[in-house]
């Protein structure tokens, strides 16, 4: 397998690519080692039943990729739209209101109604480059090109006439009369923020940075309450366990951290360094719930790296990798037992966990993309039977687009472990993408090998 650079998310974020791509469907592998995982030939699964009529041409929906009697996945493309400002869409925040909001590189961020995306206004700051967003409630969290935070109240989204409120803005200027802002301005980014994150039992907003460092702010107050150095390179991600206040960050440095703080104290205490790849690290997502624990984590490599928490020891550890994606992953979302991928090959991959084990299999490619998928969003919109999303996602080619998409059960076809009966066919594909030339000659410049 091939790899053409070591590229982190910020090193290319800002490069417009185009590309068509075409690849077969993957499925999780067992992990085992990094020289294993880089040697061995691709292996995939599909249900040994024969092939169902093709699908009527008046229908919009498209079914799995393997063409089952009973398809575990229907999707579609329901909406291709571009930002009216122009450029490329960095960031995609969803509320349980109804709306979506997109920051690009202008200072104005869109908010559209869902699912069918027409517009509803707009918000306008001071300053554009909106990277990163986060919703809360009817709180919209937005960080800018001057590496600081927006707090936004959009309570009446729903209204017709969309007046959102600018809260506060982190850090405040800093005044002769205001110590705490000049305080927290001595502790302000010296790099562009890269990602939020909000511990709802606490109200605390962590804002990680290409400068290395993790800002820990109390919103209520507007102070801050911590600010560490968590990695050896830029930050890229960071999520919080709502469950516990345990906090994610990953890194272009090819490490996964977990970090505590103690009760009653600020200070935040690294637990534990999760590596399993030299690849710089770009996404995380966690996957939480009663029974279980998933972190996830996208490299520049294409793989997805998993960890599943034990219940005695809260320890996480390495269940597998998820292969499929040709180039680097740039966005993840993993909710309820589905995972969504979005990648610099120009395609969104939906993973499924298997009901109580750590099987995941790829039920489809969603390739409607010309340009590396920045960011991603999934509203779950039926619970029943069929399980039914609606997902947005944004790429460099500077196109929004908007999916539906729906879940069957799972059907209880098994993959052979420990003896079992093997109920599925193994098959064997060439990996062969249609990738831009001139793209691929850019890797090729800037590339070197892995260490």
């Amino acid at each position: 397998m091939e790899h053409y650079s070591k590229k982190s998310l910020c090193s290319f974020i800002d490069e417009e690519k185009k590309t068509t791509t075409q690849s077969p469907i993957h499925r999780h592998l067992p992990y085992k080692t990094l020289q294993e995982k880089m040697t061995s030939q691709y292996d995939y699964f599909a249900p040994a039943t024969p092939p169902t009529p093709p699908r009527s041409p008046d229908s919009p929906w498209t079914v799995s990729p393997f063409q089952t009697p009973s398809p575990s996945l229907l999707h579609h493309c329901v909406a291709s739209l571009h930002h009216r400002d122009g450029g490329s869409i960095y960031s995609i925040a969803a509320t349980q209101g109804g709306i979506l909001f997109t920051g690009s590189d202008t200072r104005r961020i869109r908010a559209w109604r869902q699912p069918d995306c027409t517009e509803h206004g707009y918000i306008k700051a001071s300053s554009g480059e909106v990277r990163v967003m986060l919703a809360h409630g009817n709180t919209l969290f937005t960080a800018h090109a001057d590496r600081r935070v927006r707090v936004w109240n959009v309570a009446n989204y729903n209204s017709d006439v969309f007046r959102p409120k600018k809260v506060t803005t982190l850090p405040q200027k800093p005044s002769f009369l205001n110590f705490t802002a000049i305080a927290n301005h001595q502790k302000k980014h010296k790099d562009c923020i890269s990602c939020l994150a909000y511990y709802h039992a606490e109200g605390l907003l962590y804002t990680g940075s290409w400068d290395k460092n993790v800002n820990t702010w109390r919103v209520s107050d507007n102070r801050l309450v911590d600010s560490f150095l968590a990695h050896e390179d830029s930050v890229n991600a960071i999520v919080v366990n709502q469950d516990d206040g345990c906090v994610f960050t990953c890194s272009s440095d090819g490490t996964v951290k977990i970090w505590r703080r103690v009760a009653g104290q600020n200070p935040h205490t690294l637990t534990m360094t999760l590596k399993f790849q030299p690849s710089p690290v770009n996404a995380l997502s966690l996957s939480a719930s009663a029974s279980s624990c998933f972190l996830y984590s996208g490299s520049s490599d294409g793989f997805i790296n998993f960890w599943e928490k034990e219940k005695i020891t809260s320890r996480f550890n390495h269940g597998g990798f998820l292969q499929g994606h040709r180039f680097a992953v740039l966005c993840l979302v993993a909710t309820e037992k589905l995972v969504f991928s979005g990648s610099e090959d120009t395609t969104i991959r939906v993973w499924r966990r298997e009901e109580g084990s750590c099987f995941h299999e790829c039920l489809a490619v969603l390739d409607a993309h010309r340009g590396p998928v920045r960011c991603l969003a999934a509203v779950l919109e039926v619970e029943r039977v069929v399980m039914g999303f609606v997902v947005y996602s944004a790429g460099l080619d500077q196109t929004f687009k908007v999916w539906r998409v729906k879940v069957l059960p799972e059907e209880g076809v098994v993959v052979e472990r420990g003896g079992e009966h093997l109920k599925r066919k193994i098959m064997e594909y060439e990996v062969s993408p249609v990738l831009s030339p001139s793209w691929v000659e850019k890797k090729l410049q800037g590339s070197h090998s892995f260490h």
